[in-house]
């Protein structure tokens, strides 16, 4: 019986609790998660217009682009020209500290980009940029 008993005893000396580390990765896992920063995309590809001023600028959070044939798009969804401002209030309220940034191809007319300009300042944000490719 002693013999059973001491027998008993090494084995449960010999496990490893595991549930300590899987807690830490656990918590690593939901830090990483909260902390890391997504890339954002308008929806399209636009052929931007090159300008010898252009500026990196590395926290926009509301992207907008215009095709050549004048569509709107936010977030991969094309976007009626009525419906930006209620789309850029909305994405405003989900980070007030958000710029908008305007991705009018060379080919999209002055009308539609001031249409725009002009739905992000009525919801709210004027800090407003123009996307272009730098020369």
């Amino acid at each position: 019986m002693k013999q059973h008993f001491q027998n008993l005893v090494e084995e449960e000396e010999a496990a490893i609790d595991m549930t300590p580390m899987l807690d830490v990765v656990f918590i690593m896992l939901i830090f990483f998660i909260v902390t890391a920063s997504f890339v954002k995309e308008a929806g399209i590809d636009v052929n931007r217009p090159e300008a010898a001023t252009a500026v990196k600028k590395d926290r926009a959070n509301i992207l907008v682009a215009i095709s050549d044939k004048g569509e709107i798009w936010i977030n991969k969804r094309r976007v009626d020209v009525r419906a930006v401002q209620a789309n850029i209030e909305r994405l405003y309220a989900e980070n007030p500290q958000g710029t908008v940034v305007i991705q009018a191809d060379k080919k999209a007319t002055t009308e539609t980009l001031i249409k725009v300009m002009d739905a992000s300042r009525a919801a709210g944000v004027y800090d407003v940029s123009i996307a272009a490719q730098e020369q």
